[in-house]
């Protein structure tokens, strides 16, 4: 465990808050790096994953964003709040990268999201209606014109408030919460019956990737871990 300064109680630092996570991270605590990263990274994806369609350019945007950030920290102000932070990052990265492109009229399947219809284990046949509707659910989402596609994205699927978004977008709270109506019935108009109406488990970006983008970013950092083979919370909590 760590002991902060001035503190008679040892903190664990995974209990620390975004705030005292910063700190940490400013005397390059590379277990503050790793949970920052962990924390974040599913909102990260799925903004650059909605602005850029694309699952390889996404995960590129999420490491540039986290490159950015951790060799400005001392541009970070401690009243903001790190998330919103982080997602402007990501989102000019995504956005610079997008005027890059060639303009494209194709559109590319939205990879990795996942409906949780229930919990038990499909028969072939549920299975197969199951694999329909999740394409036909990508095909949607992925096919909304980019501005309703952002929107919807972060509203619905990561669940950021109406003035968050607004922020993060430069639009007025009115303005977002219009393409968001206008996304959703798009939708509906794209899956009719079909579409289903939770969102919270789509645009995965957890375990092995998230673990591989992590430590990708580290060493990009040069943030060398005690022990190569070992978790850097474990290198971090062992120290007193």
């Amino acid at each position: 465990m760590m002991k902060p300064t001035g503190s008679a109680e040892a903190v664990r630092i995974e209990d620390l808050d975004d705030a005292g996570l910063v700190e940490h991270a400013r005397l390059r605590d590379p277990a503050a790096f790793w949970l920052i990263i962990k924390r974040h990274n599913q909102r990260l994806y799925r903004v650059a994953r909605a602005v850029l369609n694309d699952d390889t350019e996404a995960e590129d945007v999420v490491q540039e964003t986290y490159i950015h950030a951790f060799t400005h920290l001392a541009e970070f102000r401690a009243e903001a709040q790190l998330s919103t932070w982080l997602t402007r990052i990501a989102l000019n990265e995504a956005l610079g990268r997008r005027r890059k492109r060639r303009p494209t009229v194709d559109v590319k399947a939205i990879e990795g999201m996942v409906v949780p219809f229930s919990a038990h284990k499909p028969d072939p046949e549920e299975a197969a209606a199951l694999a329909e509707i999740r394409d036909l659910l990508e095909r949607a989402v992925g096919g909304l014109p980019e501005p309703f596609r952002i929107v919807f994205v972060m509203r619905d699927v990561e669940e950021m408030s109406i003035e968050e978004t607004a922020f993060l977008l430069a639009l007025r709270p009115q303005t977002v919460s219009t393409r968001l109506y206008r996304a959703r019935r798009l939708l509906r108009e794209a899956l009719r019956d079909k579409l289903a109406t939770v969102f919270t488990d789509t645009f995965l970006f957890a375990g092995p990737r998230c673990d591989r983008l992590a430590q990708s970013a580290l060493d990009r950092l040069a943030i060398r871990l005690v022990r190569k083979d070992s978790h850097p919370l474990n290198t971090a909590t062992e120290r007193t």
